[in-house]
This record gives C-alpha cells, sequence and structure tokens, in this order.
C-alpha cells in the first residue's frame, strides 16, 4: 500500500530542550498506528508537527507525494487534508454542535450550508448525538463532547487522523464510547496515527505500535511483538506498568 504519511529523520527542540531526534516513520493507507510512551516522550509534538502547528527544525515530512515540510506550503492546505483531535474537545463554544461539526465543510471546502448540515446531521445520528444538534457544546457530557470533536474531524473526509491522548480527560465511563467510535472509524479503513495510554485498546485495534522513548523510536511492530516480546528493555520497563 501506498504511504499516505512519510517522516524522514524529524528533529524537534524547544530551547535547548530536544524533544523529538530524528523520527522516520511510514504510514499506509488505511493503517492504524498508535503511538504508546512515557509523558515527555515526544508523542504530542510529533502529532502536532504531522499537522504543521510546530515547525520541525530538520528533517523532511510528506503527505502522499507531497513535501508538507516545505516552508513555502499552506499550512491551511495541509490542515485541511488532515483531521486532528486533542484531549481537551476544542469545540467551539459560543457555536451549537451542528455548527462545530459542520464548520470545516462550509468555511474550508466552500460546501453550501444545506449539504453540509446534511452530511453533519447524518454523521451525528451514526454516533446518537442527532438530538443535541442544535444545542451548545456545554450540554454534552465531556464523552459527548470527544466524540463530536472525533466528527467534526472526520466531516472533511481526510486523508489522515490525528488522535492525541483523546481519552486522558474523560471519566472512566465515558472512556468506552469515545473508543468504540474509534474502533469503528478503524474497521472502515481510516488511516489513523494515535497518541495513548489505553494499552488494551491499543492492542486490539493497532495494526502498528510504536514505542517512543525520550524522542526516539525505540521499537515498534504488531501489537503481539510489542506487547508479546519487546525486544528493548526499556519497552519492557514502560509496559509493566500496564500489563
Amino acid at each position: 500500500m501506498s504511504a499516505v504519511l512519510r517522516l524522514e529523520d524529524v528533529h524537534k527542540s524547544f530551547g535547548r530542550t530536544e524533544v523529538l531526534r530524528g523520527i522516520s516513520l511510514e504510514v499506509a493507507a488505511h493503517e492504524v498506528v498508535v503511538l504508546i510512551g512515557a509523558s515527555g516522550s515526544g508523542k504530542s509534538t510529533l502529532l502536532r508537527t504531522i499537522n504543521l502547528l510546530e515547525p520541525i527544525d530538520d528533517g523532511r515530512v510528506w503527505l502522499g507525494d507531497r513535501d508538507i515540510s516545505d516552508p513555502r506550503v499552506r499550512a491551511d492546505a495541509v490542515r485541511s487534508r488532515i483531521g486532528i483531535v486533542f484531549q481537551h474537545y476544542n469545540l467551539f463554544p459560543h457555536l451549537s454542535v451542528l455548527d462545530n461539526v459542520t464548520l470545516a465543510l462550509r468555511h474550508v471546502q466552500g460546501v453550501d450550508r444545506a449539504a453540509a448540515e446534511q452530511r453533519g446531521l447524518e454523521l451525528l445520528e451514526r454516533i446518537g448525538l442527532a438530538s443535541f444538534a442544535r444545542v451548545f457544546p456545554d450540554r454534552l457530557s465531556g464523552g459527548q463532547q470527544q466524540r463530536t470533536a472525533i466528527v467534526r474531524a472526520i466531516a472533511t473526509n481526510p486523508e489522515l487522523l490525528l488522535l492525541d491522548e483523546i481519552t486522558s480527560a474523560l471519566d472512566p465511563e465515558l472512556v468506552g464510547d469515545v473508543l468504540a467510535l474509534v474502533r469503528e472509524l478503524a474497521d472502515e479503513g481510516t488511516t489513523i496515527v494515535m497518541a495513548t495510554h489505553e494499552m488494551a485498546f491499543a492492542r486490539e485495534v493497532a495494526d502498528r505500535i510504536v514505542f517512543l522513548d525520550s524522542g526516539v523510536i525505540l521499537e515498534q511492530g504488531s501489537p503481539s511483538e510489542v506487547f508479546g516480546a519487546p525486544r528493548e528493555p526499556r519497552t519492557r520497563e514502560f509496559l509493566a506498568r500496564f500489563l
């Protein structure tokens, strides 16, 4: 399968702290890659560099056949091809649920309001939130807000979906509904790069596990390889806290 995403020796520092220290990674179409690692290992920074929210210091990032790390590239045009969901929802509080979901469709892709709202309502119906379409996000539970944020990210049919610790801000009883939606998207063939501490879910949904440690990819492989027989002592040490 062709690579949707390709990173070549990516480096990123904040001041004197080097957070990404030569990351090279390819993600194929329809592949689900799950990033694991301790807090501060570089997972969130890596996702933010892919979406051009953080400029890289060295290396190259390719989305399909386009070098999106080229400084001449329009970041907004790149972001229209990538969906991203953060741990804290980031819904616009002054917009209805439906307007949140359809915002990018209308203002980035130029879809007329009627068509955008039809798609938005279909997606909200799919996750059981159609009855909340006209209310504001503060009427939703945390799990409902996060599912809405995911639907907003996929409304534009992105080539790549980035999920950054999307369950870490949720009460435990709300996690299941959010992960069920991600599982459904993965089953449908969505290309996903996801950072998570939900190891049982990672084992279930991932095609490939990538273990980051201190800004480098220390180990990667199938869930059975990484969870069942990790090669690196540091991987074994990390996983011992979860498994």
